[in-house]
């Protein structure tokens, strides 16, 4: 990607304390983080309320409030931001289920994972599968969140978390197969 360097740089020179570093930063993230953000709500069901403006803004609001930013590069930023984004997601569905009692349907977001319907629920228990793993296994959940939250390649998790690609691969397998097999089967399984 060719924004890739600036977005380092810049996210380094904020970590610095240069406020300018993030007014320069907030373009070139922006585009990506709606693209992520879209992609999410495009597994939703037609009608969501919830728009993929309103999910980068609370995205971003959460990512420049924080007390550090220890931004080590793009793929670091945009991970976290995949999970702040699934945080969202679920604290939408949480309340939605609250609300409704079954109704404002999400549907669980990893493509290859068995088949759901679309509810709160579905997120929310992908949600506790996979704090459940990362009580077990946290950078398998790291691998999950790269990929399907955030959308980066093997490649881009590989440079991200300091691993080889085919860890990345083999650790995707094997938490999609874990996360399954705990969403069917509760916390027995």
């Amino acid at each position: 990607m060719s924004t890739t360097q600036p977005i380092t740089r810049l996210l380094l020179e904020w970590r610095g304390g240069n406020e300018l570093a993030l007014e320069q930063l907030t373009p070139l993230v922006y585009k990506e983080l709606r693209k992520l953000a879209s992609n999410y709500l495009g597994r939703e069901r037609p009608g969501h309320t919830l728009q993929p403006t309103a999910l980068v803004h609370e995205a971003y609001l959460r990512l420049v409030e924080q007390n550090e930013q220890n931004w080590e590069s793009r793929s670091h930023f945009f991970g976290v931001a995949a999970y702040l984004m699934r945080a969202i997601l679920v604290d939408w569905a949480r309340r939605s289920r609250a609300g409704k009692r079954g109704g404002g349907a999400l549907q669980v977001p990893l493509e290859d994972l068995a088949a759901t319907s679309q509810r709160p629920e579905d997120l929310i228990a992908l949600d506790d599968a996979l704090t459940a793993l990362a009580a077990i296994d946290p950078r398998k959940v790291k691998v999950i969140e790269h990929r399907y939250f955030a959308g980066m390649t093997a490649e881009e998790v590989s440079q991200s978390l300091g691993i080889s690609i085919a860890t990345v691969e083999r650790e995707t397998r094997l938490a999609q197969l874990w996360l399954c097999r705990h969403m069917k089967g509760g916390a027995n399984a």
